[in-house]
């Protein structure tokens, strides 16, 4: 009788692949609904048999087993404290408070009057933005993004598989690429903001930010692609430039909070990070998960087969995960040569300098975000501002076998570099607009500042 039972009790620890991806299809399936109305009965009906049997060791996850670099050589670097990525550390990195934030620091009156009328309605000024923006609200607040796990926790003896399962689920709810990283403590934010941008200027910053506490140990990076043919189709600062990006966060905003609620239904804490609440920055997030490499424009990151041209959002969470490393893939090493980006800013936002210099602790190329953040802001021929994604050549080109041949020229050095800016200039790839994937509609004068 003793026998029997420790055999009954055997299999209810071992794994149930069947059940364990029912309760993850049945938690996923509730989507919003599950996000903002907390629902802990399903991971807590399960908890008795669930458990992991490790898969493949070193598989990226079962839906997309490798990541797609489009063809660039890639490099794994190892996590250390003097490097995030190929980011070099020399000194304390100062966590950022959320009011500093270019678009924020417009609101507050800091980057002048045209700035400040202008940045409570640069994407909404556009009607296809404006409507992707205001879908992205309904996922903004706190009760969507954060909330209480369950109490019964899911055992997990194998963080590597599911950290194959997370990056399925992901994949399942649309991602086009995912990782995993140790999150850097200097990523999150020092303080939060708690009002509107309208409301900024009427009130000294301490009345309206509140020190930003809620920190886990790992991060989940969803990245979503803002589609090629419509920046083929683009300016880079057109109408459908503001709808690019806010395409992209609603996506990746829409996968992380039902990730970060998926993982609290588990019985571990998460939250979600996306672009209209957000407790930290997302490039050292990005670098750490093994998505990309900062560029030159000093607060963007680019990944080996997208460029610029993704956006992302973030779980933050305490659950037991197998970390990517970060990647190198030789951008540091091509942005020194080409500058492509800077020499197309439309708002001079992007320096020209050959060399990193140190900015709050690290080195990268320093360029004016305040520059960046005015023109985006008073744009007038369009909705925001994309030229550097648009230009960049790691992602301004229709995919084929000899585009991915030049991402593997670009990526073995400045000397391949070089060969590889002079070919992209000489075909003229990002500097041209594609008129047969011209699909949006522009409205002129609807760009004009009120």
């Amino acid at each position: 009788m003793e026998k029997l039972k420790k055999n009954e009790e055997s299999k209810a620890l071992s794994i149930n692949r069947r059940n364990f991806l029912k309760i993850g299809a049945a938690t996923t399936a509730m989507g919003l609904i599950g996000a903002v109305k907390s629902s802990s009965q399903v991971a807590a009906a399960a908890t008795d048999t669930l458990n992991y049997v490790p898969g493949r060791k070193s598989q990226n996850s079962k839906l997309h087993p490798e990541h797609n670099y489009g063809g660039a050589s890639v490099r794994f670097v190892e996590h250390n404290d003097q490097w995030l990525g190929t980011t070099k550390i020399i000194g304390t990195i100062k966590n950022p408070n959320e009011a500093d934030m270019g678009f924020n620091l417009a609101a507050r009156g800091i980057l002048g009057d045209q700035a400040k009328k202008g940045v409570n309605n640069f994407i909404a000024k556009h009607p296809f933005g404006s409507s992707i923006s205001s879908g992205l609200m309904f996922i903004a607040g706190e009760e969507a993004v954060t909330g209480q796990p369950a109490k019964e926790k899911l055992p997990i003896p194998d963080p590597e598989q599911m950290s194959q399962h997370i990056k399925d689920a992901a994949y399942f709810l649309r991602a086009d690429e995912v990782g995993i990283g140790r999150m850097p403590e200097f990523a999150y934010y020092s303080h939060k903001t708690t009002v509107p941008r309208t409301k900024m200027a009427a009130a000294p910053v301490e009345e309206w930010t509140v020190p930003f506490e809620e920190k886990h140990p790992y991060v989940i990076v969803v990245m979503v692609d803002q589609h090629l043919e419509t920046t083929l189709a683009s300016t880079g600062y057109d109408g459908i430039s503001g709808a690019q990006s806010f395409k992209g966060y609603h996506a990746t905003g829409n996968i992380a909070v039902i990730l970060a609620q998926y993982i609290r239904n588990l019985g571990y804490n998460a939250r979600a990070h996306h672009a209209r609440n957000y407790g930290a920055v997302m490039p050292p997030a990005v670098i750490a998960a093994g998505l990309g490499e900062l560029s030159r424009t000093g607060d963007s990151t680019i990944h080996p087969r997208m460029g610029f041209r993704h956006k992302v959002a973030a779980v933050t969470t305490d659950l037991p995960l197998e970390p990517d490393k970060p990647i190198d893939f030789g951008l540091q090493d091509f942005c020194r040569i080409c500058g492509k980006c800077a020499e197309n800013c439309p708002g001079e936002a992007i320096t020209t300098d050959r060399d990193h210099v140190e900015f709050n602790g690290y080195l990268r190329w320093n360029s004016d975000m305040k520059k960046c953040a005015v023109f985006r802001t008073t744009n007038e021929e369009g909705s925001s501002c994309g030229r550097c994604m648009k230009v960049c050549p790691w992602n301004s080109k229709e995919d084929s076998w000899f585009h991915e041949a030049g991402l593997w020229i670009g990526s073995r050095g400045e000397m391949a570099s070089s060969l590889l800016k002079n070919i992209d200039d000489m075909f003229g790839y990002g500097t041209e607009t594609i008129d047969k994937y011209k699909w949006w509609l522009e409205w002129p004068e609807l760009y004009k500042i009120q």
